[in-house]
């Protein structure tokens, strides 16, 4: 489902009782690589230090607003569960959230700290955690808040097109990690829709390049693996509305290195003092792969989250 214009106008307006606009930085390091001007939406700035919180809220409110909800639970990599343990507390109802094995401590920690039960089960990219949720959703009738295919998650995540363009009416490109594709599908048709002429990129690992190589494709791609520091991108099971969305929504797509990772991740803090786990530093890397060609144009690079292992972190700054 493609979000409408007054899907993103609900959203906003609900978000904004909640939640302030992120700051739109302008990045002095990536400018003078490139003769651009680069700016840096930094997600990391709402409560659980990732973009997932916009979807989160706006499709448990909603639906909270619409019908009694028991509980929710959801399956993540952890950002996601973050965000919508959070909501959960706002719309006061319990939360599940199923997480991978031996999940990034830092992002569980977080969920458990807001008051969710926490399940882990199955490999990172696997179908597993997902499979329970939705067992588990079906067994205690609570709602499942699937990040990849609730059509009230695009909507709140649209709203950070809505808010670069207030600051950038006519941004010539920006970069938008692809993990589940909620993100870019929300962003990519509220920017197109405020400005067409802006260029969309989608970025994914290169060891987690499921919807990549869908997009290139035009068919369903199922990779073997997924093994990534990004794991807010590791996705091995690409849904087939989601690749006809990309398809017709994003101009370009590319893969980064887990070292392009580590080094977008040591610039941003270092140069920029901006805290970017991988998945987070994945627009910016992707940018640094090519940064002259660029110059002279309006880059947004999208900064999507800052729950960085400390593991990820030693790497980075070595």
């Amino acid at each position: 489902m493609i979000a409408s214009a007054k899907d993103v106008e609900q959203a906003r307006a609900l978000l904004g009782r909640y939640l302030r606009p992120t700051r739109l930085a302008s990045a002095e390091s990536l400018a003078r690589l490139s003769d651009a001007r680069v700016y840096l939406k930094i997600e990391s700035d709402l409560p659980t230090g990732s973009f997932k919180l916009r979807g989160a809220l706006n499709a448990l409110l909603t639906s909270a607003a619409q019908r009694m909800l028991p509980g929710v639970v959801a399956a993540s990599t952890g950002n996601h569960g973050a965000a919508v343990a959070y909501a959960a507390r706002i719309a006061k109802i319990g939360a599940t959230i199923f997480l991978p094995e031996n999940p990034n401590p830092v992002k569980r920690a977080r969920i458990v700290a807001l008051g969710a039960n926490v399940v882990e089960r199955g490999a990172l990219g696997q179908t597993a955690a997902s499979e329970g949720a939705a067992e588990f959703a079906r067994e205690h009738g609570h709602y499942f808040l699937d990040d990849a295919s609730d059509p009230l998650v695009p909507a709140g995540t649209a709203t950070i097109a809505s808010e670069i363009l207030d600051e950038i009416p006519a941004p010539d490109v920006i970069f938008v990690p692809m993990g589940d594709t909620a993100l870019i599908r929300g962003v990519a048709v509220e920017a197109k829709r405020r400005h067409p002429g802006v260029r969309v990129v989608g970025v994914q690992a290169k060891r987690a390049p499921a919807y990549v190589q869908s997009w290139q494709q035009g068919r369903v791609v199922v990779t073997d693996s997924c093994d990534t520091i990004a794991d807010g991108l590791a996705s091995l099971h690409p849904r087939e509305a989601n690749v006809i969305a990309i398809r017709e929504l994003v101009d370009e797509v590319r893969l980064v290195s887990e070292r392009e990772l580590l080094d977008a991740i040591r610039l941003l803090l270092l140069d920029e003092h901006v805290v970017a786990e991988a998945a987070g530093a994945a627009a910016t890397a992707a940018f640094l792969q090519d940064p002259s060609a660029h110059a002279n144009a309006n880059v947004v690079l999208l900064v999507t989250g800052a729950n960085l292992s400390p593991e990820v972190l030693r790497r980075a700054v070595m």
